[in-house]
C-alpha cells in the first residue's frame, strides 16, 4: 500500500520527477499516484518532506513473482571490461538457468560494447554510455543502476569484490533497502524458495558462512575475483543490447572525482599472474623469502604468500593468498613451506597446476597438488631456480 499524507506534502513535483513509470501528478498542491505502482520506492526516497508511506509485508515482497531475472553488474575501467564481470557471467549463468530466469549484464561507462558480455552468457546487455560516466564516479552508477532496478526488478544482482564494486555496491543495497552478502566465495540457489545461498569466510577465516536474504529483492551479493573460471567466449550466441539515455541532470552528486592515484606500493598483481610462487611460515624468518624471490625471477612469476608471514610483517598485505587474502588462479602455481590449511587453499586451489613442496609428507596441501616434493625446501628451491635460469 502506498499514501501520501496530505499534511506533510508540499506539492513539490520531486515525486514526480523521481517515478520510473510517469505515474504520479500534482492535483490541487498534493501529489497524486495513479494505478498501476508496483511500490517500487522510487517517490518515497526523493520525497524531501517524507510525506510517502509505503507498506509492504516483508515476506510477501520475498514470494513477488515480479522480481524475475539474475543481474550481473560488468565493471569496467577506461572502456575495458574487467575479467570478473566474465566470471560473475559464467555463474550467473548457471544460476539463471537453473532458476529458469533470464541473464542480464548491466554496464555504466563510455565508449564501451556490450557485444562481449552477450558471447560470455547474458542474455541483454544494459548499456547506459555516457561521457559523465567515464570515470567511475559512485554517486552517478549508484543512482542509475537504482533507477534500472527499481525499473526491470531483478531477483538476482552480483558485482565484483573489487575496490570500486565494494565501495559502490554498499550504497545501492542502501537505497534498495534490501540485504547484500560481501565478498563471496560460493554462490548457489535454493530453487524452491528462489533463495540466493552466498557463502563467504567470517571469524577471520575459521567459518564458511552461508547467509541468505529472503524477505528483501533483489538478493546482493559481491563476489571476490578468480572465484569463478570464465567460458569461453561463444560468437554466435544471440543477444539483445538495451541502449539506455542517461539523463545527467536528474542525479545529484554529493562527490566530484579530482583524479586517480595508482598505488605503486603494490607492484604485484597476484589476480593477473599467470605463475605464483608462494611461501608460507615454512621459510622461519622474513630474509629466507629471498629464495622464493629468486624463483619467482626465474619463472616470470608473482610472489605469494600464506597468511602466518603476513601476519608476523614479513610481506605486505598485497601478497597474500587465502580466503582473507586474495583469490588466484594462475596456470602454475608452486607453494614452499606451505602446510595447506583450508583458508590458504580456499584461495588458490583453482590454479591449473599446483606444485607443493614441504618436508612433511602428510601436509594437507599435497592432497590438492598436482605434483609434491618431499624435502628441504632450502635444497629444492635454490635448484630449481638456478636449472631454470640454466646454471
Amino acid at each position: 500500500m502506498i499514501e501520501v499524507r496530505s499534511d506533510l506534502c508540499t506539492g513539490c513535483g520531486s515525486c514526480v520527477d523521481a517515478c520510473p513509470f510517469g505515474l504520479i501528478d500534482i492535483a490541487d498542491g498534493l501529489a497524486s499516484i495513479g494505478e498501476g505502482c508496483n511500490l517500487c520506492g522510487a517517490c518515497r526516497d526523493a520525497c524531501p518532506a517524507d510525506a510517502i508511506i509505503i507498506q509492504t509485508d516483508g515476506e510477501a515482497l520475498s514470494a513477488d513473482d515480479s522480481y524475475r531475472g539474475v543481474w550481473v553488474f560488468a565493471e569496467q575501467q577506461d572502456g575495458e571490461i574487467k575479467d570478473v564481470a566474465y566470471e560473475l557471467l559464467a555463474r550467473g549463468r548457471e544460476l539463471a538457468d537453473t532458476l529458469g530466469t533470464a541473464l542480464s549484464a548491466v554496464c555504466l561507462g563510455h565508449s564501451i560494447d556490450g557485444a562481449g558480455l552477450i558471447a560470455h552468457g547474458a542474455d541483454q546487455v544494459y548499456l547506459v554510455d555516457d561521457p559523465s560516466l567515464a570515470t567511475q564516479q559512485e554517486d552517478l552508477y549508484a543512482a542509475e543502476l537504482v533507477r534500472l532496478v527499481r525499473q526491470h526488478r531483478p531477483e538476482i544482482m552480483l558485482a565484483g569484490a573489487t575496490s570500486f564494486g565494494r565501495a559502490f555496491f554498499p550504497r545501492v543495497a542502501a537505497v534498495l533497502k534490501t540485504g547484500l552478502t560481501a565478498d563471496c566465495t560460493g554462490l548457489e540457489v535454493d530453487t524452491e524458495k528462489r533463495v540466493l545461498l552466498q557463502t563467504r569466510p567470517a571469524f577471520g577465516g575459521n567459518v564458511m558462512a552461508t547467509i541468505i536474504c529472503p524477505a528483501r529483492r533483489p538478493q546482493m551479493a559481491t563476489v571476490r575475483p578468480r572465484v569463478f573460471k570464465k567460458n569461453s567466449p561463444g560468437v554466435a550466441r544471440q543477444g539483445q543490447v538495451v541502449r539506455v539515455d542517461f539523463q545527467r541532470e536528474r542525479v545529484t552528486a554529493r562527490t566530484r572525482l579530482l583524479g586517480f592515484v595508482r598505488d605503486i606500493a603494490e607492484r604485484v598483481k597476484l589476480e593477473d599472474a599467470e605463475i605464483v610462487v608462494s611461501g608460507g611460515r615454512g621459510l622461519g624468518k622474513p630474509e629466507n623469502f629471498a629464495i622464493i624471490r629468486e624463483l619467482a625471477d626465474a619463472l616470470g612469476a608473482a610472489v605469494g604468500s600464506s597468511r602466518p608471514p603476513v601476519d608476523e610483517g614479513w610481506l605486505p598485505y598485497a601478497h597474500q593468498v587465502g580466503q582473507t587474502g586474495k583469490t588466484v588462479s594462475p596456470k602454475l602455481y608452486i607453494a614452499c613451506g606451505i602446510s595447506g590449511a583450508v583458508q590458504h587453499l580456499a584461495g588458490m586451489q583453482t590454479s591449473d597446476i599446483i606444485v607443493a613442496i614441504n618436508d612433511d609428507p602428510h601436509a594437507p596441501i599435497f592432497e590438492v597438488a598436482n605434483y609434491g616434493l618431499v624435502g628441504d625446501l632450502f635444497k629444492i628451491v635454490p635448484l630449481l631456480a638456478e636449472r631454470l635460469r640454466g646454471e
